[in-house]
């Protein structure tokens, strides 16, 4: 089997799916996102933003590695951009905006921030399935 990946794919689905977070937690849902958690302006801004993007970024770039290599359990020539975002959807609902409802269930966090959160992963999850499964 072949395990050859497309970095470029990698890496441009990990920058889109980073600036998707910043419309989502910025002009989108960034106020209800810090009314839910309480935080204010002065208390996020000191926060290492360095630090914060740094290992946001890297850990994106890990979910597009492994969403790129999942595609090579199918199938080479039926795998496009469609198959992309359906497995974007797919991994999406069935493990991340699961399991964040389990744990927000035992933090009782609101079911709002939980709809915030998870919605971005969905979304972003399958905007970089597409592009992995378009560039694959």
């Amino acid at each position: 089997m072949d395990y050859s990946v497309n970095y470029l794919a990698v890496l441009v689905s990990a920058v889109l799916a980073f600036g998707i977070g910043s419309l989502w937690y910025g002009p989108l849902f960034g106020k209800a996102w810090q009314k839910e958690l309480g935080y204010s302006e002065e208390y996020l801004r000191e926060g290492n933003m360095i630090q914060i993007f740094g290992i946001s970024f890297l850990l994106t770039l890990v979910m597009a590695f492994g969403m790129a290599f999942l595609f090579h359990v199918i199938d080479a020539s039926k795998v496009n951009w469609l198959v992309g975002l359906s497995h974007g959807f797919y991994i999406g609902v069935a493990f991340i905006v699961t399991s964040m409802g389990v744990t927000y269930q035992y933090e009782r966090r609101s079911f709002k921030l939980w709809a915030i959160n998870s919605g971005y992963q969905l979304v972003f999850l399958m905007v970089m399935g597409a592009i992995l499964g378009a560039w694959h």
